[in-house]
């Protein structure tokens, strides 16, 4: 009985073992399933390669005829993708990419970099994560080699830029700026810079945008470079504004005025100085003092405009300045400037313009109780309303309403 009972326990253990050990190996299949290897990185014989004994390296021949069927290669997945069949399209380019490493670094972070691209528009995220972890092996050799091949960190770069890894990408264009500088290469440098402020600007990096591009501002200006100055400039404008630094943004505005100034350019200064006030608004809100610098170039936005037949930005100025007198109180003069800004919008030949200064006009006669004068606007904007067929309905209430409390 003894014997029998140990027999049955021994069974009982070893039945036990075979369910575990089948389901461990399971979960070990199922891990590999839910964790595929980098295709990339997987070593498998390719009939394209020759029989390389000793791991000896390819002739010029053997190297020739690889890059002619890797080209080929390349072509069969642009077909499988243009039938749809994206699947086996990539299955193709990794098998390329896999052998294109024969061929020597640079020719193969390249194929990386066209794949990747393509990876990239057509939403394979899988697939451009394996391209992204190969240049990164490629990075990190390339850095404990301290290599200087500078063509090759351009294309590591350019390759980062293709599947959108701007900090990968600025990692390298920094060590691209190191080699440039050290061969003295100020077009090289200039080049580099602007990559790596575009790739900051892509991550919406706006400091570090701007600390970029004012080196671009101060070597544009050590070489004499005005053209490239001023697009400088108007890049610091647009950087500054969007990282919301209204009195960084105010000086690099004020620079261009006086640039465009000293050439007898006044075009674009109407803008520049609509932008100047706007970035002193901004500032008033903190420092009330500023509002006059605001209403200021508001002022000499509009005389410049209008001195330049810009009656379009005039007009703009003019209902700013509008804005800033009926804030202030000043109801008078508010009036003033809205009959200069009916005149500035006829001679725009804006009629949306002249219809939202009467109503401005209108609004200010209701301050000051003169409503004659005040229905008198609304019925002129009423009448360019129906002839636009816009906002037709907001004048017609704002009449009968304005009738019917005068009545009262």
């Amino acid at each position: 009985m003894l014997q029998r009972f140990i027999l049955i326990i021994t069974t009982i253990i070893v039945w036990h073992l075979c369910i575990s050990g089948t389901v461990a190996k399971d979960k070990k299949v199922e891990n590999l399933d839910k964790f595929p290897p980098n295709p990339l990185e997987v070593t498998l014989p390719d009939p394209l390669l020759p029989n390389l004994p000793d791991k000896r390296e390819l002739t010029s021949g053997e190297l020739q005829k690889l890059k002619t069927d890797l080209d080929g290669l390349n072509q069969e997945a642009q077909v499988m993708l243009q039938g749809e069949d994206k699947k086996k399209a990539f299955e193709i380019w990794n098998r390329e990419l896999r052998l294109r490493r024969y061929l020597g670094i640079l020719a193969e972070v390249e194929a990386l970099s066209r794949v990747g691209e393509i990876a990239w528009n057509e939403n394979e995220r899988e697939e451009v994560q394996y391209i992204s972890q190969r240049l990164q092996v490629i990075q990190s050799e390339m850095g404990k080699q301290k290599s200087t091949d500078l063509q090759l960190w351009q294309s590591l770069g350019n390759a980062y830029q293709k599947i959108r890894l701007p900090k990968l990408g600025i990692s390298v264009y920094e060590q691209i700026l190191i080699l440039v500088k050290q061969q003295q290469d100020s077009s090289g440098e200039i080049e580099t810079l602007k990559n790596i402020g575009e790739l900051h600007l892509s991550w919406f990096d706006y400091p570090q945008a701007a600390n970029t591009y004012e080196k671009l501002l101060n070597l544009a200006i050590n070489q004499g470079d005005r053209t490239n100055e001023l697009a400088y400039l108007q890049q610091l404008a647009y950087i500054y504004a969007q990282g919301k630094q209204p009195q960084a943004a105010i000086d690099i505005l004020n620079k261009l005025a006086q640039i465009y100034t000293s050439q007898q350019n006044l075009m674009p200064i109407p803008a520049l100085k609509l932008a100047i006030a706007a970035n002193y608004e901004s500032l008033a809100q903190e420092n009330p003092n500023l509002k006059q610098q605001a209403f200021d170039n508001y002022q000499q936005a509009y005389t410049t405009a209008w001195q330049s037949e810009q009656y379009a930005k005039a007009a703009e100025a003019l209902e700013k300045l509008i804005a800033f007198y009926r804030s202030q109180k000043q109801i008078d003069a508010a009036l003033q400037t809205s009959q200069i800004l009916m005149e500035t919008q006829t001679l725009a030949n804006n009629s949306y313009g002249l219809m939202s200064a009467y109503d401005q006009i209108g609004e200010i006669y209701l301050e000051r109780r003169e409503y004659s004068q005040a229905l008198t606007a609304f019925e002129k904007g009423l009448a360019i309303a129906q002839q636009l067929k816009y906002q037709e309905a907001y004048f017609t209430k704002r009449i009968e309403k304005l009738k019917t409390e005068v009545k009262m």
